[in-house]
């Protein structure tokens, strides 16, 4: 009567699996979703970076027409610049 069938055991398998399967995918998005206040807290409490570099003024040079920084402008080698470098 309680005899041991490839069915039987199968079934059995199968419904093992899918209560494994389902209570892993349901502690997985718990998970997600006590994870996710967190996440957002941390980011909103960590220091934004500082820019990388600082923005430069340029300006044209009047002979050779290539935009050189305001401050610090080397010469380009042609005559008549007026940056000394």
């Amino acid at each position: 009567m309680l005899g041991l069938s490839l069915g039987k055991l199968l079934f059995t398998i199968v419904v093992v699996a899918a209560v494994f399967f389902g209570w892993k995918w349901l502690s997985r998005v718990q998970a997600v979703r006590d994870g996710a206040p967190r996440r957002v807290r941390e980011k909103a409490e960590r220091p934004s970076a500082p820019p990388a570099v600082e923005a430069v003024d340029m300006v044209a040079c009047p002979v050779c027409g290539d935009y050189v920084p305001a401050k610090g402008a080397r010469s380009c080698g042609r005559s008549g610049c007026p940056y000394a470098g």
